[in-house]
């Protein structure tokens, strides 16, 4: 038995997400991959091609999701959150307890309600909540960080934090990706780490804006800092320590994701500043801007908690009601902000 093959690791997701983790996977262990398309399943057998990378021989694929379980102890999700809760229901039945689950979806659960009734925060679920409620797993965690799947499927060096209450999530994590190209880190906050995973890619989609309209860096950084206080006024409020998003996980992932054309929330954003209608650009992407769903999310609560996010409820207004860019950013840089940094009080 060769050195890769000394450890087995499962992947949920045939996504580019999902092919970048299996390929990190791939240099210290053997790779379950699975997914949904059978027909895609079977292309990528007989080519071993997928996203513009040869899948070593230690990847393994199959559509059989019962597979990844039983032969798996350490398994990756990573699904669209609209999709998340679906797939744990059909995997959940397979696992047990002594299954570790490590997800990579950065998003929100809003699972059986109509569009025109208001969100409260027990209609929101992480994905970490979402495995407890359809699994018997009890040991979960999040990845999270700078993840860019191109830039890792390029090869590039870059870093993660797995976040999760349990230490030996973050100890298998750890032994199952690091490499001389991929660092990872760990942390006991995951409600932060999930938090911050998916609020940024509003931000993302408000700096994609900014570029659209040729905007420069002066007012790209005001909108990434003052984004990074929205995050953290919401995740105080849902009970979420600002430190998850003072770290790798938080402004780490914010200013790649919200300063990079390979970020799709980025893209959207920059196409919508450039004119294009939010429809036509959602039905053309090749893969979901996870911003555009969180945004809707993230109106309702901060209705809820009574919050000031003008930046986000801004966003929510030009992407979902029609409102004028142009009015968005007067509005905007006419706002009241009377302190600067107010969340370490």
């Amino acid at each position: 038995m060769t050195k890769n093959h000394r450890k087995i690791a499962g992947v949920i997701g045939t996504g580019s997400f999902g092919t970048a983790l299996t390929m990190l996977l791939s240099k210290n262990a053997e790779v379950w991959l699975y997914g949904r398309n059978a027909e895609l399943i079977d292309q990528v057998k007989r080519t071993r091609e997928h996203f513009g990378v040869i899948l070593p021989e230690n990847v393994h694929l199959t559509s059989h999701v019962e597979e990844v379980a039983r032969r798996c102890r350490v398994i990756f999700p990573v699904v669209p959150s609209a999709n998340f809760r679906q797939m744990m229901r059909q995997l959940g039945p397979y696992l047990s307890p002594k299954h570790i689950l490590i997800h990579g979806t950065k998003g929100f659960d809003v699972t059986g309600l109509p569009d025109e009734v208001p969100l409260k925060p027990e209609h929101v679920h992480t994905m970490s909540q979402v495995i407890r409620q359809e699994s018997a797993v009890v040991r979960i965690g999040c990845l999270s960080g700078p993840n860019l799947a191109s830039e890792i499927l390029e090869g590039q060096p870059t870093a993660t934090v797995i976040a999760s209450r349990f230490l030996e999530v973050t100890e298998a994590g750890k032994r199952l990706l690091s490499s001389k190209f991929f660092q990872v880190f760990g942390t006991f906050e995951i409600l932060g780490a999930e938090l911050a995973g998916a609020l940024k890619n509003t931000i993302a989609i408000g700096a994609g804006i900014l570029a659209g309209l040729g905007l420069g860096k002066n007012i790209q950084a005001l909108l990434i800092t003052r984004g990074l206080n929205e995050m953290i006024y919401l995740g105080k409020a849902i009970g979420a320590s600002p430190k998850a998003f003072l770290g790798t996980a938080g402004i780490g992932d914010l200013v790649c994701t919200a300063t990079s054309e390979k970020s799709r929330n980025f893209t959207f954003g920059k196409r919508l500043g450039q004119g294009e209608l939010p429809m036509h650009i959602m039905d053309t992407m090749p893969e979901l801007a996870e911003g555009v769903r969180t945004l809707k999310i993230v109106w309702h609560l901060s209705k809820y908690y009574q919050l000031n996010m003008p930046i986000n409820q801004m966003l929510y207004r030009v992407v979902f009601e029609g409102y004028p860019i142009d009015k968005a950013i007067e509005f905007l840089m006419r706002y009241p902000y009377y302190v600067d940094v107010d969340f370490l009080d």
